[in-house]
């Protein structure tokens, strides 16, 4: 079996860090030797396999005194020193400054890269900077994950045609939960508290559904990301004299109980990747209001009308509007929240393993086949 590198910068709970360890744990369950490589640790990180090995390569003590470009510099030559002793048959970075280290790092060193995009590239992928390392380094990329056409649209060709769309893997737990007796009178939300979740809109539109619907609350849980967001959805909820019926949950660990029985799940995002914790709501079966948001991840999951409603981005009226007709039409949200379940079909575990083991195997063999040649 091959031994296959996965490289970014911790695993503090995030979507790439929640995919890099479910994918690095399925791949050690199926007999691969698997290490993550990180530049650090976090407070709040999930937890990897046994069989996986989680290897230092950030920077030592004393280099956090030094230049911001000699800092650089030196994670990359830590992460080559550790490609050259480790020797794997491939390197997977994941998010952007690790793309750009994992390029440099295995510049001159026999292992083809396989870079994956996980978040909407249209402002975070246009710094100078990237305009700068893009051209240099992503053509030296042997293949490229994205999760939505429209992230790989945003690309030149040679890395669109070079690449393929493969959806996050969702955790079992939330797959096969059986269907709730009754739902609870309760609208609920999860992931982190940060400004582009657009969190203030759903606590301004729940107000308004909560005025017609007093006896329905809203729960929002996930952790706090020190942006200020929690700090204006606390002072939003005092404005409105919401606190019986608006509640910051905080992060939970055990989401595929809290959620369950909720009347419905609402995803406000100005933008994302391809979110998570709107898989996870699906697979639970819940009826969903979702923000059409760029780069196309609740469009490239849902469809409108069949297992979920999509409203555009910013729109709070909308989000009103698509709250009320799931509470005041039962039925429809019911036949929504079944066909959401059918997403476990794309993205469960095995399913989105087997799309990377046979994507990094062609790699590989194409690699391989080029430099026996050469």
């Amino acid at each position: 079996m091959r031994k296959i590198a996965f490289h970014l910068n911790c695993l503090e709970q995030g979507g790439a860090e929640r995919v890099v360890t479910n994918l690095a744990n399925q791949f050690a369950k199926e007999g691969y030797e698997v290490i993550i490589a990180t530049e650090w640790y976090g407070e709040n990180e999930f937890q990897i396999d046994s069989k996986v090995r989680r290897v230092h390569v950030g920077l030592r003590e004393g280099d956090d005194k030094k230049h911001r470009l000699v800092q650089f510099m030196l994670r990359v030559k830590y992460l080559r020193k550790f490609l050259k002793e480790e020797k794997p048959d491939i390197l997977i970075p994941f998010a952007r400054k690790a793309l750009y280290r994992g390029l440099m790092a295995a510049y001159f060193i026999k292992i083809p890269v396989l870079i994956s995009i996980r978040t909407d590239p249209a402002g975070h992928y246009e710094e100078r900077s990237d305009k700068i390392q893009i051209p240099l380094l992503f053509p030296r990329a042997d293949g490229c994950v994205f999760q939505t056409e429209g992230a790989r649209d945003f690309f030149a060709p040679r890395l669109q045609n070079n690449s393929r769309i493969i959806l996050n893997p969702i955790h079992d737990k939330y797959i096969g939960v059986p269907i709730p007796k009754a739902r609870a009178k309760t609208v609920v939300q999860s992931g982190r508290l940060v400004d582009f979740k657009n969190q203030p809109m759903l606590i301004r539109a729940f107000v308004n559904v909560h005025a017609k619907h007093p006896d329905y609350d809203l729960k929002i849980y996930g952790g706090d990301s020190f942006d200020g967001t929690k700090e204006i959805l606390e002072g939003l909820i005092e404005e409105y004299h919401a606190k019986d019926y608006i509640h910051l949950m905080g992060a939970s660990d055990s989401l595929e109980k809290e959620l369950t029985n909720a009347a419905l799940f609402a995803f406000t995002s100005d933008w994302e990747g391809l979110p998570n914790a709107l898989m996870e709501a699906m697979a639970l079966g819940l009826p969903i209001v979702a923000t059409d948001c760029p780069c196309g991840g609740p469009r490239t999951i849902m469809t409108d009308g069949v297992d979920g409603l999509l409203i555009p981005i910013k729109d709070q009226q909308a989000l009103e509007d698509g709250i009320n007709r799931l509470i005041e039409n039962p039925e429809l949200a019911e036949q929504l929240g079944s066909n959401a379940r059918k997403i476990a079909d794309r993205t469960n575990a095995q399913a989105v393993y087997e799309q990377w083991r046979d994507y990094i195997e062609e790699i590989c063999e194409v690699y391989d086949g080029k430099h026996e040649k050469s």
